[in-house]
């Protein structure tokens, strides 16, 4: 699934360095529609955050929630004007892709969850997320990411 498939371009901000939780009240914020309000769409943010960070290397965060009202996947791309310590443990972290899910996307939240991880392990289209001058840039870039193949 292509990565703006999950999100409009008005999901995808490039902001100053911040707090973690900070960065998913703004990423809750962003994901919040009429079936998944603010609160409940924070709530399980930090929630996963709590059972074990979700930075996965190379200065990438996904930060994922479920809501039960949730008609479809949505994501936000952050990214930060300066890394910061995503976990407490220092995994420095400046490109955060959230997203939120369905309650019942059992298995399609994994498989989003794997495309992603695959397309941010691709150095050259992390790199250039991060020289993208401007949001509308990044948005951009997220249509040409590379595919992961369907398994």
């Amino acid at each position: 699934m292509p990565l703006t498939d999950l999100m409009a371009a008005v999901r995808t901000q490039v902001l100053p360095a911040a707090d973690r939780d900070t960065l998913l009240r703004t990423a809750a914020g962003l994901l919040a529609c009429p079936q998944a309000g603010f609160d409940e769409l924070f709530a399980s943010l930090r929630e996963r955050e709590q059972l074990g960070s979700t930075a996965i290397g190379h200065g990438i965060a996904i930060p994922h929630g479920r809501a039960p009202h949730l008609d479809a996947p949505r994501g936000a791309l952050l990214r930060l004007d300066q890394p910061i310590d995503f976990d407490g443990h220092g995994a420095q972290v400046d490109l955060i892709f959230a997203m939120a899910v369905p309650a019942h996307y059992t298995h399609q939240h994994l498989m989003l969850l794997s495309e992603l991880a695959e397309q941010f392990s691709d150095e050259g289209f992390r790199a250039a997320l991060r020289r993208a001058p401007d949001a509308a840039a990044l948005h951009d870039l997220l249509g040409g990411a590379p595919q992961a193949s369907a398994a």
